[in-house]
């Protein structure tokens, strides 16, 4: 949940976090980066919709296409689109998801530029090649590991960067960029279910 300008932007409800999705309120934007599970989790969204009837949805083409067969109004995000949420800036950045192995398949995936300010790049370590603030880092997954997040944060050199993609949360996930990325001038700040943080 982002919340900026006096709006709240919910990213990637997925399957890992349905039980908090009854809770949601005053959702103004739903973004999805792509259609795996632990990011698009249809029935969510449905009962997200039911108390947010407002709420407005912008999602990367493969998510789009499943949300036309579903009837759900939507808008598409392609990379370097360029939108608006009301005040707040919107563009999207890249187009494949993270490879899982080179004998699969790329899944499609678009990152998020929210408010000029925090980039969220879901499963991918795509490079928006502009100056980031605020980086939303993976840290861990079955199409990553922690030196790869690591050399991505170093890549973009965000002044500071929070954990996502943590659903693993084992030691090394918040242990190491904690060690690494203060040394070379990034915040690291762990963040867990339930935490918030004024940036």
């Amino acid at each position: 949940m982002i919340e900026t300008k006096g709006k709240r932007i919910l990213t990637d409800p997925g399957s890992y976090t349905i039980d908090e999705h009854s809770k949601l309120t005053d959702i103004d934007y739903v973004l999805f980066t792509h259609e795996h599970g632990d990011h698009y989790h249809l029935e969510s969204l449905k009962e997200i919709l039911e108390k947010n009837s407002s709420a407005e949805i912008y999602a990367n083409t493969s998510v789009a296409e499943l949300l036309e067969k579903e009837n759900i109004i939507h808008t598409l995000v392609k990379d370097r689109d360029n939108l608006k949420l009301g005040d707040i800036a919107l563009q999207g950045y890249g187009m494949e998801h993270a490879e899982f192995h080179s004998s699969l398949p790329l899944a499609s995936n678009t990152g998020f530029f929210i408010d000029d300010r925090l980039f969220y790049p879901g499963d991918a370590f795509t490079d928006p090649k502009r100056e980031v603030e605020i980086l939303a880092l993976p840290v861990a997954g079955p199409w990553m590991n922690v030196a790869q997040g690591l050399d991505y944060a170093l890549l973009i050199k965000p002044r500071v960067a929070f954990p996502v993609h943590d659903g693993l949360r084992y030691g090394a996930t918040h242990k190491f960029p904690s060690e690494v990325l203060p040394k070379n001038g990034i915040e690291f700040v762990v963040m867990v279910e339930g935490d918030s943080r004024e940036f």
